[in-house]
């Protein structure tokens, strides 16, 4: 589900909020458990819960980033809220996976600030396939996030986006699935696609 945005002349307070924000926050508080609503590039997008195959390459990320990653004080989270400036009029995103250091969350916000992100990881679905292309792909670019992590299970490839510059990243990786990729520093190991 996408909704175009549009400027309310609804006061809030002191100033006004779009109507977007306001259907932002009533879709977010009115979903069913396990699904997910994002802002992205000016539209909302209501994101049914993952299948079995998303979440089994999700963990299968997570486990090999514990197993192989050099700096031991790297996390992994997963369901995590980032704030992601200029994806949208208030860029909330939320990625698949997420690779920051410890503690780097640890406040009660809701959307993080994305400058201690490593990584953030997407696996497409049908769903979601277009706006992981796309709109966030540009997103994290513009965030500045070192490392955009695509599994793309409909073109059955893997793509490690790097060097953030501008809407884009500079340098581009991909690998078909059931292939090896390397994924850059802090990481610098060889995602094994074939356990996906």
């Amino acid at each position: 589900m996408a909704a175009p945005e549009r400027e309310s002349d609804v006061a809030a307070g002191d100033g006004t909020e779009s109507s977007v924000e306001h259907a932002f926050d009533a879709l977010s508080a009115a979903s069913p458990e396990g699904w997910r609503v994002e802002l992205i590039e000016g539209e909302i997008h209501v994101v049914p819960p993952a299948n079995g195959e998303h979440e089994e390459i999700v963990s299968e990320v997570s486990d090999q980033v514990t197993e192989r990653r050099r700096d031991r004080e790297l996390r992994t989270y997963t369901g995590l809220g980032l704030f992601v400036p200029d994806a949208s009029s208030t860029g909330k995103v939320v990625p698949d996976l997420v690779i920051a250091p410890k503690g780097s969350f640890g406040d009660e916000a809701e959307y993080h600030d994305p400058a201690p992100v490593m990584l953030v990881g997407e696996v497409t679905s049908r769903s979601t396939a277009q706006q992981d292309r796309g709109p966030k792909l540009r997103g994290y670019a513009r965030a500045g996030v070192p490392c955009y992590l695509l599994i793309d299970r409909e073109a059955g490839e893997v793509v490690v986006f790097s060097e953030p510059a501008g809407d884009s990243y500079t340098r581009r990786a991909e690998a078909k699935l059931s292939k090896t990729i390397e994924l850059p520093e802090p990481l610098g190991f060889e995602l094994d696609t074939g356990q996906f």
